[in-house]
């Protein structure tokens, strides 16, 4: 079973900064130095967008336009974790934010970046808020 669990939401003032966390465990655990991650949101009403991915190795990352320069992917081999550092926030970056596992070790196949269809794991979300 693969789990992800993300932390790090909450509520913050606009120009405020927040880090989300997603932590891996069950058998992706493993093998997680062999995926590419992503992260997305979804606000209320809103169908499910991308944010950001890095891939397997850490040696590329992808962003929205809408959080290129205000946000940060990152990840952590040793410890399993992936990170979204979120700089600058604004209030329509309110929304339940996920990570997901992208389908296709060592970046194999022909997924892309930016479609949740082309994630199969998820975590349960984490809620961010910013106020105007």
């Amino acid at each position: 079973q693969v789990q992800l669990v993300e932390s790090g939401g909450g509520l913050m003032q606009t120009g405020g900064s927040l880090r989300l966390s997603c932590a891996s465990s069950g058998v992706f655990f493993n093998a997680y130095t062999s995926y590419d991650m992503g992260w997305f949101r979804q606000a209320p009403g809103k169908e499910r967008e991308f944010v950001a991915a890095i891939k397997w190795s850490g040696s590329s990352t992808y962003y929205a336009d809408s959080v290129k320069g205000r946000f940060t992917i990152s990840r952590d081999s040793a410890k399993k974790m992936l990170y979204l550092q979120m700089n600058s926030l604004k209030p329509e970056d309110t929304a339940v934010y996920y990570c997901a596992r992208r389908k296709g070790p060592y970046s194999s196949g022909s997924y892309s970046w930016e479609n949740p269809s082309d994630y199969d794991y998820w975590g349960q979300g984490t809620q961010v808020t910013v106020s105007s």
